[in-house]
């Protein structure tokens, strides 16, 4: 038998929106305040189903529900559209929630208060998410710009060096020449780096991650043969995925090369580690979409972190934490992993640097 009050939410035709939402959403009768809908996430989060969750009230989900029950009813006595708390909810021998809540009256569907629950930190992680997306693109519009700026004029400086080379007899003169010729060939090779993801066409195949991994880490062994160790930590159930596989290589090769040369201290006394570990996310939001599935795979080495003043920018082109690099390595990382919808995240302290890819899976 169908419940009344869920075939009248039904009828409003806000659910196919609400189910897709990554963060938690409860949909609650306003006069009972008993649940009538929960979605996929509020399910993971609450760890009950959403049958077992239409059986209850938003005072039995929460012990201290009355926290915001009051400004539930407050809300849908004096009309108000939306209003926003932090609240810490507890729930019986579990741990309690710190969350931000949004408490919303719909106009579409009167009868109900929807009550999305975002946690501290996952509002924190969102935001961060949303940086680093947002950095991205403006890194894609700088890199066209730049490239476009600096790679005319480049061309007629070098021809006008090579023309002018020719009509000069004295070998010192054609010195300063040839330094005008190497440094446009030299910039024109940085420009092209830049402009490298958008270059390479997007070859999607199956990809198995631990192929991609072994690959990357038979080259930086080749080319750090002594005081660097590079383990293995994979989940071998992780299914083979689509993508390409070339731009996944050159991604993760720049964060594990990127390591290696962070640890070069480390590796002159013979304890350099980097360990390649993969893992199964479930119920997981890369850039504001919910995924049943994703891979995580981590870069994590114990070298000396990221330094502070550039922690926050380390995806920026042209920033490098050490001396002679050229700052595209990560830059470039990121665009290949998120041709493929997925995302880079870094946390790092001196002692362990982890750099977190998430790619969906399916």
């Amino acid at each position: 038998m169908v419940d009344p009050w869920e075939a009248k939410l039904a009828g409003t035709g806000i659910l196919p929106g609400l189910e897709a939402l990554p963060t938690v959403l409860l949909v609650l009768e306003k006069h009972s305040l008993r649940v009538v809908f929960a979605n996929p996430a509020a399910e993971a989060l609450l760890a009950l189903s959403r049958r077992s969750l239409s059986q209850m009230t938003w005072n039995d989900v929460f012990t201290n529900g009355e926290v915001l029950s009051s400004t539930m009813t407050e809300l849908i006595a004096n009309h108000f559209q939306t209003t926003r708390l932090d609240l810490v909810l507890e729930r019986t021998a579990q741990e309690p929630l710190h969350t931000h809540a949004i408490v919303a009256a719909p106009e579409a569907a009167p009868d109900f208060v929807i009550v999305e629950l975002i946690e501290n930190e996952q509002k924190l992680k969102n935001e961060r998410e949303e940086r680093i997306i947002d950095q991205a693109l403006m890194n894609k519009q700088l890199i066209r710009n730049l490239a476009h700026e600096i790679k005319n004029p480049l061309g007629g400086i070098r021809g006008a060096a090579q023309l002018l080379e020719f009509e000069l007899d004295q070998r010192e003169l054609r010195e300063y020449t040839q330094v005008i010729i190497k440094e446009s060939d030299r910039l024109q090779t940085l420009v092209d780096r830049l402009l490298e993801p958008h270059r390479h066409p997007y070859i999607a195949t199956d990809v198995n991650i631990h192929e991609v991994c072994e690959r990357v880490r038979s080259v930086v062994l080749a080319e750090f043969p002594q005081g660097l160790s590079i383990e293995r930590d994979y989940d071998v159930s992780l299914p083979d995925f689509r993508g390409d596989k070339e731009q996944l290589i050159q991604a993760l090769l720049n964060i594990v090369r990127n390591g290696a040369e962070a640890l070069r201290e480390q590796i002159a006394r013979g304890d350099a580690r980097i360990v390649l570990r993969t893992r199964v996310a479930r119920k997981i939001t890369i850039a504001k979409r919910l995924h049943k599935l994703a891979l995580e795979l981590h870069v994590i080495d114990n070298g000396p972190g990221i330094p502070a003043d550039i922690r926050d920018r380390i995806f920026y082109p042209l920033v490098s934490g050490r001396e002679g690099g050229s700052g595209l390595g990560l830059t470039l990382a990121q665009s290949f992993i998120q041709r493929h919808d997925g995302l880079i995240e870094c946390e790092s302290r001196p002692g362990r640097t982890d750099f977190r890819i998430l790619l969906p899976l399916g």
